[in-house]
């Protein structure tokens, strides 16, 4: 966590971050060249309640040695990346000073649903074939006579 962040947000420090997070997507896809920079994902950006601060998450595909090239490529564009955010975003006073971190949610999600794949064919098997919800006897539905 940041020195001066706190647990509760406002409406405002999300409203920013979001602005934030489209900005710096935008200067990645379009401005930075740096070939070490793959396919980089930014999944949340939290700001400090002064706004001077911006924790930005990173989601990138690729093994690990991928990930840590993008992550350094990023830290050194950042000067960039800043410069462009303080231009773009004229509402804000400073132009938030960036730290990259890698995001692992979406690998632990992947990593869940893999689990979940493994898991569920095999207590479907044990119950038969998976059951439609609208075959059987659990299901109460209406009659065209019913609705008249």
């Amino acid at each position: 966590m940041l020195a001066s962040e706190v647990t509760m947000t406002s409406y405002r420090t999300d409203q920013v971050g979001e602005q934030v997070r489209g900005e710096i997507m935008s200067i990645i896809r379009r401005d930075l060249k740096d070939p070490r920079i793959g396919f980089v994902s930014i999944t949340a950006v939290r700001m400090s309640p002064d706004l001077r601060q911006a924790r930005v998450r990173v989601s990138v595909l690729g093994d690990p040695d991928q990930k840590q090239a993008s992550l350094q490529g990023l830290i050194s564009a950042k000067g960039l990346i800043r410069h462009e955010l303080g231009r773009r975003l004229e509402n804000l006073k400073y132009s938030p000073d960036l730290r990259f971190e890698l995001d692992p949610s979406i690998e632990y999600s992947v990593h869940i649903n893999e689990l979940l794949k493994e898991v569920l064919p095999a207590a479907e098997s044990s119950e038969g074939s998976p059951r439609n919800p609208a075959e059987g006897s659990d299901f109460v539905g209406f009659t065209e006579e019913d609705q008249r």
